[in-house]
């Protein structure tokens, strides 16, 4: 069988290969982004959460993204990138790491474009989200006890095959695509004062300070865990290396790598970037449905959580809020929900 690729030098602790392009995109290129998005995915709703409003004596809007195919934002940006993919690549298909999410956007753009996938992902992986890789028609592989393990599995496999491996962050493509949400936004609420993301790789907070934070020059607050604070690291210190704790429950924020590209973006431009601890993030969740009926994933519960916090000062904003996923497991939302 044909080897993979040899890898090249990164700029981070993860693997790049060759045909990985770490010129962060730009706002130009989001623009371009969305004729794919919206050939293939449909917009996704707006809506003013009338408990958070009340709440936080502000107008807040919930970006909707758990509507999409996947239950997730990042299938925007997983279309993208495989609609322009390399034809070299089409016949061996793509590898790519993930506790889900970035897993389903991949599997979903290669049913979609006729592609084989293969996943690796943490052998305690959200069972419902695996099975919707599978449905989606990915080759799953376990690998590791959590995602940096699996993504080292999955790059390992770039190298011993010819797979084209789709780095969860440093690709300019998916994070353009990923960022055409904030577009959306953009043309439907121009008035924005803040908008906060949860931060895991980046891709969310990079794309829209791409897009809300350059075009409306609204505050963009990036949004982490405490107990998975790489990222957040990585942006006050100055550095990439990796980070020693990583506990979170939340599933889309637990890495303990920063990644480059969206790292260049996010010191570029992203204005403020806070920590919230787990506790405040379930509680957050649990409450997003129990007054909003909304149900959210740990991850964006995140952002619930840090406006929560910030109530004083959001006081009479503008505020949205991206509602990234769905995808939480049944057994973890029902015993949120017992307590």
């Amino acid at each position: 069988m044909q080897r993979g690729y040899e890898p090249v030098e990164s700029p981070d602790e993860t693997t790049v290969f060759p045909y990985h392009d770490l010129t962060p995109p730009t706002t130009r290129d989001v623009f371009r982004a969305r004729r794919t998005v919206d050939r293939y995915l449909p917009e996704t709703p707006l809506v003013r959460d009338e408990w958070l409003s009340a709440e936080l004596d502000a107008d807040v809007y919930l970006k909707r993204e758990d509507t999409l195919p996947t239950g997730a934002f990042k299938v925007r940006g997983g279309v993208t990138l495989v609609a322009n993919l390399d034809p070299e690549f089409h016949k061996h298909g793509l590898v790519a790491a993930s506790t889900g999410n970035h897993g389903q956007s991949v599997a979903y753009a290669g049913r979609t474009f006729d592609v084989p996938v293969t996943i690796c992902v943490p052998e305690d992986a959200n069972p419902k989200k695996v099975e919707a890789m599978e449905q989606f028609g990915a080759r799953i592989e376990f690998a590791g006890s959590d995602f940096d393990e699996a993504r080292e599995r999955a790059e390992e496999l770039a190298t011993e095959r010819p797979y084209r491996y789709v780095h969860s962050a440093n690709e300019p493509a998916l994070l353009a695509g990923v960022a055409t949400s904030g577009l959306e936004i953009v043309e439907e609420l121009p008035e924005i004062d803040v908008c906060f993301a949860p931060i895991g790789g980046g891709s969310c907070a990079s794309g829209y300070c791409l897009t809300i934070g350059e075009l409306l020059d609204a505050e963009v607050v990036g949004v982490q865990s405490a107990q998975a604070p790489a990222m957040y690291h990585a942006w006050t210190d100055g550095h990439l290396e990796a980070h020693d704790t990583m506990e979170t429950t939340a599933e889309g924020l637990a890495t303990r790598v920063p990644f480059a590209v969206t790292m260049e973006l996010l010191r570029e431009r992203l204005d403020d970037f806070v920590l919230v601890d787990d506790s405040a993030t379930l509680a957050a969740l649990r409450e997003a449905f129990v007054q909003s009926r909304v149900v959210m994933e740990g991850a964006c519960a995140t952002c619930v959580a840090a406006a929560l916090e910030q109530s004083e000062e959001l006081r009479g904003k503008t505020v949205v809020l991206p509602v990234t996923g769905r995808n939480i497991s049944t057994e973890k939302f029902g015993a949120l929900l017992s307590e």
